[in-house]
């Protein structure tokens, strides 16, 4: 059973498909938004029909929604398997030597904080049952410097790579595995966004903006969010059994550390 929180447009539902697609037996989806639920739960349905599927309207913000959402698995499931922490706030777009640090306040709170909430919440249960598996959903913005001014969101996911690796040796003896995933360009609703904005606002054609992106990528194009999902959720698979406090950059190639 996996735990996906941050279910939106971007990876957090293609995270919360493709765990379904893989076999899980179940899958709790996590979101502030109700209406991104229901979809999450259709989207899965195509899929894979005798997944069961838990929604949990949730603000990882708040400890005790994220106490409520692991007893509300605990109670249909019995066990929490996996945790992929997919929730995220991104913030202002600017720079460290220029920012209002009080407004670093929202992504710190939610991306370094809210993702240790949510984790705690699973952890009694993940020990009970002798082990499981977390993994945290980062950004290649937290290892290689973007032009875009994001120092917030990456200050706050830097926080969070290091928090992956205290908890990865503090509950190693517990068998609880905790892995990093640095995510790069996802071509999905978010980035497709982003280009078709980028397109209006200076005239460049999209296709070529994506060109532009991708010739700065080994592989020769812009990653799928499909693709990033699978790549995380190898983290949690038995695949993976002896993995923990590792780094994965998924990225095809563009940051190689």
């Amino acid at each position: 059973m996996v735990v996906v929180s941050g279910i939106g447009p971007g990876l957090g539902v293609k995270l919360a498909v493709e765990a379904a697609r893989e076999g899980a037996a179940g899958v709790v989806a996590a979101a502030r938004s109700a209406e991104k639920l229901e979809d999450a739960e259709a989207r899965i349905r195509k899929v894979a029909p005798k997944c069961a599927v838990l929604k949990c309207v949730t603000d990882i913000t708040d400890r005790k929604q994220c106490e409520a959402l692991a007893a509300q698995a605990v109670q249909r499931f019995g066990r929490i398997d996996a945790l992929v922490n997919s929730a995220f706030q991104h913030g202002a777009m600017d720079h460290a030597s220029s920012a209002d640090l009080d407004v670093w306040a929202e992504p710190m709170g939610t991306n370094l904080y809210g993702t240790l909430k949510l984790t705690q919440s699973v952890l009694p249960q993940m020990k009970k049952q002798g082990g499981g598996a977390i993994v945290m959903i980062n950004t290649m913005a937290a290892r290689k410097v973007p032009p875009l001014g994001e120092a917030g969101y990456a200050a706050s996911k830097g926080a969070l790579a290091v928090m992956a690796k205290y908890l990865a040796k503090e509950l190693g003896p517990h068998k609880i595995r905790v892995n990093t995933v640095h995510m790069g360009w996802m071509w999905g609703a978010p980035v497709q966004g982003y280009v078709k904005w980028q397109a209006q606002q200076s005239g460049v054609p999209e296709e070529k903006l994506v060109a532009q992106i991708a010739a700065n990528i080994p592989l020769g194009f812009v990653p799928t969010d499909d693709d990033c999902a699978k790549a995380a959720l190898f983290l949690v698979s038995d695949y993976a059994r002896v993995v923990t406090g590792a780094t994965l950059d998924v990225n095809g190639g563009e940051y190689m550390p």
